[in-house]
């Protein structure tokens, strides 16, 4: 970096550290927004200087000096880069940047969003970069509402206590007519599941509109909640093409009296932001599928990682958010996806590198998320999907389900059945992890659908390496005798 510096005035060109956006003595302050940034600068680029490039572009800087600068105490709304540390042996750096709240219009995730990851993404001085995390202030967050419910308003507000929840997504995707959807949800939900959804491009296609479809599929929800007695739901799709069709699909699952609603993450955070509190005053579940996340999410160079898209959508509000499964056939390293989960549910995240948290995060009484995994899981892999992902979670079976060699119903028994089992061995303080598939296969001698579950996919894995892990992994120890 330059060691003869210009006055800050002088016309032409500044680096960024010099002008005011770099400060190692820099004590980031209780109201501040934070940031951690995966910086790989370009070939001869000083990493600080990357650094402070970085955080002026994402807040008051451009290329050369500007004398309005003169206008405003321009130093309060610099943001600050303040440290600086290399990833291993990489050419990446990990840069934490400070930004002043003053810099962010209340309770607005666009707003915030346009400047953390405007612009300064396509800057040339870099070749890539990642939004790792973020630490939002307490300050910040009372600007927000939140979930509609929350984890403890649906569990009471399903009467459902003690297990995960257990849903299924209606395959094929696409193509059934409205009637034959309905009958796939009616007998998923009479067979034992909570949940039946819409998947993620089921909207209005000419195949099956979406008022059609929002009709047989109530009708099977109250058919089932009739058989069983239990809560029953069904995640009626209302993505729309603008928040008026929203709006209006939104209004009609209300009117056809359903407790819960999805949107997709292509919606947009404005739109999302918008269907939550809609969903607070309608009394409504809202659940979230992150499609179009892995776009930016899944590679460790670039893009944005998922945990802070799991902080946005907490702060706008969904009950629900797809966040990973581990050992599905989705994308999910172990203490990543442990990370996800925790900034979904818990009340405060302390910074743990091996799960990938970079800050300490206070939540400030928001209500958590239900973290939902769902992609290529099934019934024998029960204790592992308790043990990675907790009890307080939704475990969507598709094919899991609707592939069931004995038809629907017997593939929502059989994770029913399983669910149960490994619950009980757990409150039985079982290793229910190590001894899980002895477990499942003695309950599967008293009910014939698992049974046959943990036999037609005994085998099936999805065992590929993450493309996205902590920097840090956990330290093996060791114990004497």
């Amino acid at each position: 970096m330059a060691t003869d510096q210009k006055d800050r005035w002088d016309a032409g060109v500044t680096p960024y550290a010099e002008m005011g956006y770099w400060d190692a003595d820099y004590e980031p302050k209780d109201t501040d927004v934070l940031a951690a940034f995966r910086i790989t600068p370009q070939p001869g680029v000083d990493p600080i200087e990357a650094a402070a490039a970085v955080a002026g572009e994402s807040s008051t800087a451009t290329w050369t000096v500007v004398w309005t600068d003169r206008l405003t105490p321009h130093e309060h709304y610099q943001a600050k880069a303040y440290s600086v540390e290399q990833v291993g042996e990489t050419d990446q750096y990990i840069a934490k940047i400070a930004y002043d709240i003053d810099l962010f219009e209340e309770g607005s995730i666009p707003n915030m969003t346009s400047s953390i990851i405007g612009n300064v993404f396509g800057f040339k001085a870099l070749k890539a970069l990642r939004l790792e995390d973020m630490r939002i202030p307490p300050h910040y967050l009372k600007t927000f509402q939140g979930p509609p419910h929350g984890i403890v308003m649906e569990r009471e507000y399903l009467d459902k206590f003690g297990r995960p929840l257990l849903g299924a997504t209606t395959k094929p995707k696409l193509g059934l007519s409205a009637k034959n959807y309905g009958r796939v949800v009616y007998e998923a939900l009479r067979g034992g599941l909570d949940f039946t959804k819409d998947d993620e491009n089921i909207n209005s296609q000419p195949f099956m509109r979406w008022r059609d479809r929002y009709i047989h599929a109530m009708e099977a929800v109250n058919r089932a909640s009739a058989v069983t007695g239990e809560v029953k739901g069904h995640y009626l799709n209302v993505t729309a093409p603008d928040m008026e069709g929203m709006y209006e699909r939104a209004e009609f699952a209300k009117e056809v009296g359903s407790i819960i609603i999805m949107q997709d993450l292509t919606v947009g955070y404005a739109a999302m932001q918008s269907m939550s509190k809609w969903a607070r005053a309608n009394g409504m579940i809202l659940h979230l599928h992150r499609a179009g996340h892995a776009t930016y999410t899944r590679q460790k160079n670039h893009g944005v990682n998922f945990r802070v898209i799991a902080k946005w959508c907490r702060m706008l509000g969904v009950d629900h958010i797809h966040a990973g499964t581990v050992v599905g056939k989705l994308e999910g390293d172990p203490n990543a996806t442990k990370g996800y989960y925790d900034v979904c549910r818990e009340r405060y995240n302390p910074a743990n590198p091996e799960t990938g948290i970079y800050f300490d995060q206070d939540w400030a009484s928001l209500p958590g998320m239900f973290p939902v995994a769902s992609g290529g899981i099934h019934a024998g892999q029960m204790h592992q999907l308790l043990h990675y992902l907790g009890e307080d979670t939704v475990l969507q079976f598709g094919g899991g389900t609707i592939g069931h060699p004995m038809g629907i119903a017997a593939g929502a028994t059989a994770n029913r059945v399983a669910v149960e089992a490994i619950i009980q061995a757990r409150n039985e303080g079982r290793d229910y992890f190590e001894e899980g598939p002895d477990i499942l296969k003695q309950a599967g001698k008293r009910s014939k659908e698992l049974s046959s579950a943990l036999e037609v996919w005994k085998d099936v894995t999805f065992e590929f390496e993450s493309t996205d892990t902590p920097d840090s992994t956990p330290t093996p120890t060791t114990t004497s005798a």
